[in-house]
């Protein structure tokens, strides 16, 4: 079988297990007695096997599958959980994500795993265990069986059918099928399952009846009378492959007085496994396939699946020709305005309504949960407090919360430096935690929410907070500030100096953090995205890192401004409002020009100065046109010439002759073909 054409699924569907795997480990490590956890885990170690298995990647299933037999143990409650042990089921995870993601580059999922593979065999305890658990596995499906085997009762016509049927050569099976408990659609798989059987031969019975499994009327558990021809171990397999079917099992009635049911099961895509069951019943029932067909379940709305995977580079090889459609729309709006002819002025006009929504389209489409990026976290915190001997608990709110997919791609590095940053720097040990009358376990928040054109994400720890004195004099050691500044520095000034190149306040170099690299870089990518990072502190109590970053990268909304006869675009989401003030309401403060801005004090930048924009006369205007920025709780005044309007355009990169050109973060082109520089406010401000 070509299994190539199923290896992008395989992979998508592989981590989902696999992060569902370390989620409910973490869940079990809190309720270590809650078997339904283990059940949980066990069904998708379960399902990567036989997935593995099918696709040819036999290391992985192989591995999986040890696995598999530990999580038997404690569910059969042969061993009891441990931290020891969920150690060692997490370190296998890491090589199955490993193993997943060297596939998805185009390898062979090989990995050497002996010593892994030799703790689980330990946890087993040898032969005695396994040898325990397959005879628990066999009990279990015995029951199914047992239980299955009388859930089909026939009427007089039924049972005439299945006798006309067997005379006829053909072969009668009962099927009962158990569906995932978190199967979302669950007429669509009845009917995907119908499918497969009216492909094969014909189905005679259904319990509940069609009209009800249509309905979902039904919990998870539904049985079907089948006639055919086919080889079932064919029918077998392909219903394994329906989505979503936890358990099929097959039950052939043979025509012996005795009726012996021969039974198959199959769970998920795994191999199949052999079982014998007596069966006391007094129908004399034979299959074959003059058959009362029931009738097949029909496609309703809600049983088609509204969700398809799309390749990310499609969707940015869309939104590039998006780009494309945006410029020439500015194009054709400027063209318009200069004829004034009003058939093309309408024509544009709905151009301009319909590209906006489909504007809105594509940038929803790229929208990511920042869940994607959050879901590492959970096991990371686990790994660091056992490393560090501390007591952690992380919480995490606004998973839900969407990113553009190039902010994600992006974020995930610095949040981790943050996490470190508080578990090591923050959180204090439970012994001096106690000593200051905390609770032992330290308390880490991880949150994320929407406001305006940004998404905020912040880290909020109960630890001990930032030593204001011990920052200071470290970068007075290292020349970071001099002590004429050091002592004019708030409080919030003396945090952020930790984000400093090369400023760390570590005693010891560690794996964890302080490895002499400090937060620099994460403030630096951070700042690339087009964001900002805050930092509140007060000692003994905690800290609060604030990371605000735009929605999305790509096409922004701008405020154009003019200085002398060149376009600058200023974004809208860093813009408070506009204004017009006198010369004489221009103030001095510190060798600064300010004004006095709803009570604030607000400085000047004269864009002009830091462009080195040529003036081409020298005539003096009573007032100056300003536009209060912001970056976090500081505020500046651009002074620009004048105000062009609003305009949404598309943000492209200054390309790699052009880098750390000072307050230009990219440029644009216009509609009338002229090229806007985009200025980076955060760095005007100071």
């Amino acid at each position: 079988m070509d299994t190539n054409q199923y290896l992008e699924v395989f992979i998508d569907e592989s981590t989902e297990h696999l992060q569902s795997c370390n989620e409910n480990l973490l869940a079990l490590e809190q309720n270590p007695h809650d078997l339904s956890i283990v059940n949980e885990i066990f069904r998708n170690a379960h399902t990567l096997k036989g997935m593995s298995a099918t696709m040819g990647f036999e290391d992985l299933a192989d591995l999986t599958h040890k696995m598999e037999n530990v999580l038997d143990a404690i569910r059969n409650e042969k061993i009891e959980v441990s931290p020891e042990i969920l150690d060692v089921v997490f370190e296998s995870i890491d090589h199955l994500e490993a193993m997943i993601g060297d596939i998805s580059e185009g390898g062979d999922g090989k990995r050497n795993v002996v010593e892994t593979v030799e703790k689980l065999k330990r946890i087993e305890n040898g032969e005695a265990i396994n040898g325990t658990n397959e005879k628990a596995l066999v009990d279990d499906i015995t029951e199914t069986i047992k239980i299955s085997a009388t859930s089909l009762n026939y009427d007089d016509f039924e049972r005439t059918i299945i006798e006309q049927s067997h005379e006829q050569g053909f072969e009668t099976y009962e099927i009962a099928i158990s569906l995932r408990d978190d199967c979302l659609l669950k007429a669509a798989r009845v009917f995907m399952v119908f499918e497969v059987l009216e492909k094969n031969g014909d189905v005679i019975k259904s319990v509940p009846a069609v009209e009800q499994l249509e309905a979902e009327q039904f919990d998870t558990d539904f049985s079907i009378a089948f006639v055919t021809k086919e080889d079932i171990t064919v029918v077998e397999k392909l219903l394994g492959k329906v989505s979503e079917v936890e358990k099929v099992v097959i039950q052939k009635l043979n025509s012996e007085v005795t009726h012996e049911v021969e039974s198959l099961v199959v769970a998920s895509t795994a191999k199949s496994v052999e079982v014998e069951v007596p069966v006391q019943t007094t129908t004399k029932a034979v299959p074959d396939s003059t058959a009362k067909q029931v009738e097949k379940p029909t496609k309703t709305a809600h049983a088609t699946s509204k969700t398809i995977r799309v390749n990310i580079e499609r969707l940015d090889i869309l939104m590039n020709l998006f780009e494309e459609l945006v410029i020439d729309r500015g194009r054709l709006q400027s063209i318009a305005a200069e004829l004034n002819h009003n058939e093309l002025n309408e024509s544009v006009e709905r151009m301009s309504r319909v590209s906006s929504d489909l504007q809105n389209i594509i940038l929803n489409m790229r929208m990511v949960p920042v869940e994607t990026v959050f879901n590492r976290f959970p096991k990371m915190v686990r790994q660091l407090s056992r490393d560090l001997n501390k007591k952690v608990k992380l919480d995490i709110i606004g998973a839900e919360t969407e990113l553009d997919r190039t902010v994600i791609d992006e974020i995930g590095d610095p949040l981790v430096h943050l996490i470190r940053n508080s578990l090591d720097h923050g959180v204090e040990s439970p012994e001096i935690r106690l000593a200051a009358g905390k609770p032992e376990e330290g308390h880490v928040e991880l949150r994320a929410y929407h406001s305006g054109n940004h998404v905020f994400i912040e880290i909020e720890d109960d630890g001990a907070g930032i030593n204001k004195e011990r920052v200071l004099s470290k970068a007075l050691e290292k020349g970071v500030v001099t002590p004429e500044i050091a002592s004019k520095l708030t409080d919030n000034q003396i945090n952020e100096l930790i984000l400093a190149s090369g400023f760390s306040t570590a005693e010891v170099l560690s794996d964890i953090s302080g490895r002499g690299v400090g937060l620099d870089v994460v403030k630096s990518t951070i700042e690339s995205l087009g964001g900002n990072i805050t930092i509140e502190s007060e000692e003994g109590k905690g800290s609060l890192f604030s990371v605000q970053l735009p929605l999305t990268l790509s096409i922004i909304s701008v405020m154009l401004i003019e200085i002398e006869q060149e376009t600058y675009a200023i974004p809208l989401s860093s813009i408070i409002e506009t204004s017009i003030i006198r010369k004489s309401d221009i103030m001095n403060a510190h060798n600064q020009k300010v004004i006095d801005f709803r009570g604030k004090v607000v400085p000047l930048v004269f864009l002009e100065e830091i462009f080195e924009v040529p003036r081409n006369d020298n005539e003096e205007d009573d007032f100056h046109s300003i536009v209060i920025v912001r970056k976090g709780d500081k505020m500046a005044g651009l002074v620009v010439d004048s105000f062009i309007g609003q305009q949404e355009i598309v943000l492209k990169s200054l390309g790699n002759y052009l880098t750390n050109v000072f307050a230009i973060s990219g440029a644009t082109i216009l509609g009338n073909g002229q090229v806007a520089l985009i200025i980076d406010c955060n760095s005007l401000i100071k």
